[in-house]
C-alpha cells in the first residue's frame, strides 16, 4: 500500500512539474540574448556622448567634406559624394563597434556591471553575443542615417549584387575587427585609460587611418594605412559601393585584425 500511495505521488508531482507558472529557472539562451542586446542598444542610444560618436561626427564629417572638398583641394575620379559616402560609413561602423562599445565595456568593469552580470544566469556566450547584437542593431540605425544624408548630398551608388556582398562582409568583418580591439582595450586598461585611449584612437584613425578618404590620397604612405583596420574597412566599403567589386585583399586584413584582437582579448581581459 505504502508502494502504490508513494508512486501516486511521485506521479502527481511529475505531472504538476511544468504547469506552475511562474516556472522557476532561467530563460532560455536566445530570449537572454535578446534581453541583453535590448538593454544594452538602448544605453548606447540614450548616452549622448555614445549618440554624438555614433551619429552627429559622421555626419558632420560626410557634409564638411563633400560642401568643402572644392576648398580644400580634394578631387577625385569619381564624385566626392560617391567616393565620401563609403568612407563615412566605415567611421560609423568604427565609433559604434570601437569606440563606443571600449568606454561602455570600461565603465561597466568599473562599476562592476560585468561581475554581476556574470553572477547572473546569462552566460558569458550570451553577455558577448548581446553586445555584438546591439552594436549591429545600432549600427543599422546609423547606416540608414548617414546613407539618408549622402543620398540627399548627389550621392548615387550602383554596388549590384556582388558589390552588396562586399560591403556586407566588409561590415561584418569591420564590427568583428573593431569589436575585439575594443574588448582588448576595455579589459586591460582602467576606466579612464580606456575613455582616453578609445577617444585618441578614434581620432587618428579618423584623420590618418584611410577610413574616410581613399588610401591613394596618403601618398606614400597609403600602402601603409591600408593595413589598418580603418583603412582596410574604408577601401572594402569603396570596393563595394562605388567599384561593384570584393576586396578580398582589405577582407583578409580585417579576418587577421579580428584573430589579433580575439586572442589578444581571451587572454588579458579581467571580469572586475
Amino acid at each position: 500500500m505504502s508502494e502504490q500511495l508513494s508512486q501516486s505521488s511521485n506521479e502527481q508531482v511529475a505531472t504538476a512539474r511544468g504547469t506552475f507558472r511562474p516556472e522557476p529557472g532561467a530563460a532560455p539562451w536566445g530570449r537572454q540574448v535578446l534581453a541583453q542586446a535590448s538593454m544594452e542598444a538602448r544605453l548606447l542610444l540614450r548616452n549622448g556622448e555614445q549618440l554624438l560618436i555614433a551619429v552627429v561626427i559622421p555626419v558632420v564629417v560626410l557634409v564638411g567634406g563633400v560642401l568643402g572638398a572644392e576648398r580644400v583641394g580634394l578631387t577625385f575620379d569619381q564624385p566626392v559624394a560617391d567616393v565620401l559616402t563609403p568612407g563615412v560609413l566605415a567611421l560609423a561602423v568604427m565609433s559604434t563597434s570601437f569606440t563606443s562599445l571600449a568606454i561602455a565595456t570600461g565603465f561597466e568593469r568599473r562599476y562592476g556591471v560585468i561581475k554581476w552580470l556574470g553572477a547572473s544566469p546569462l552566460p558569458r556566450s550570451g553577455l558577448l553575443a548581446g553586445k555584438v547584437l546591439a552594436l549591429l542593431v545600432v549600427e543599422v540605425l546609423q547606416v540608414l542615417v548617414v546613407s539618408a544624408v549622402g543620398l540627399a548630398l548627389g550621392w548615387r551608388p550602383e554596388p549590384g549584387a556582388i558589390g552588396l556582398l562586399g560591403s556586407l562582409l566588409a561590415g561584418v568583418l569591420g564590427t568583428a575587427a573593431f569589436a575585439s580591439l575594443a574588448l582588448a582595450m576595455a579589459g586591460s586598461l582602467r576606466a579612464e585609460a580606456t575613455l582616453a585611449g578609445a577617444n585618441l584612437v578614434y581620432l587618428l584613425l579618423m584623420a590618418g587611418g584611410a577610413v574616410v578618404l581613399p588610401a591613394s590620397a596618403y601618398g606614400g604612405v597609403g600602402d601603409v594605412v591600408a593595413w589598418l583596420p580603418s583603412g582596410a574597412l574604408g577601401e572594402a566599403l569603396r570596393a563595394g559601393l562605388l567599384h561593384g567589386t570584393i576586396d578580398a585583399a582589405s577582407l583578409l586584413v580585417l579576418a587577421a585584425w579580428t584573430l589579433v584582437g580575439t586572442v589578444v582579448t581571451a587572454r588579458t581581459f579581467t571580469w572586475e
